[in-house]
């Protein structure tokens, strides 16, 4: 229930006020393929770029350019790092995993971006350089959220089961007073 939770606030953080790439994206899309049911991975995929389409097309009114379909490859991407997450989920391995998840959308969107944008950076090594460089506070924010939503979402059912046992012992030394 928490995977879906996650990724439905993802999608709709996406469409409030947030300081640019501070979002639970790739957070929700770690947590969905650790914790999610492996028939439903398709979901979050769908969501996700169709809030995409709606954000580009209709909000921001820019034109969908085969540049989104990198984007949509790094959340299969993400799905798939989850779900390498199952059996194996310390807290090194899943923060590092949603670090690598930021370092390598970096990569990737803003290589797309250089390519698929070409009035908007030369089509040379020094105009690639300068795409990085611009996307270097996007980064900055996006792997904090990372990291952020990431340490969230992976502890909240820990400390949910935690808050229930407490809850319960509670409940029983009341039932037995009475």
């Amino acid at each position: 229930m928490l995977a879906y939770l996650f990724v439905i606030l993802a999608v709709a953080v996406r469409f409030l006020p947030h300081p640019f790439a501070f979002t639970p994206v790739g957070a929700s899309l770690l947590f969905f393929g650790a914790r999610g049911p492996r028939r439903q991975l398709w979901l979050p995929l769908a969501l996700l770029a169709a809030s995409d389409v709606i954000l580009t097309t209709l909000i921001y009114r820019y034109p969908l350019t085969w540049d989104h379909f990198v984007t949509w490859a790094w959340y299969a991407g993400m799905l798939w790092l989850g779900t390498t997450l199952r059996q194996n989920a310390g807290a090194l391995r899943i923060m590092g995993s949603a670090l690598a998840g930021s370092i390598v959308f970096f990569l990737v969107s803003n290589f797309a971006v250089w390519a698929a944008w070409k009035d908007m950076y030369p089509m040379t090594f020094a105009g690639l350089m300068t795409c990085y460089s611009a996307g270097l506070p996007f980064f900055r924010r996006a792997a904090e959220g990372d990291l952020l939503f990431t340490a969230a979402m992976f502890s909240a059912p820990v400390m949910l089961h935690s808050l229930a046992g407490h809850l319960n012992k509670s409940g029983d030394n009341h039932a037995a007073a009475a």
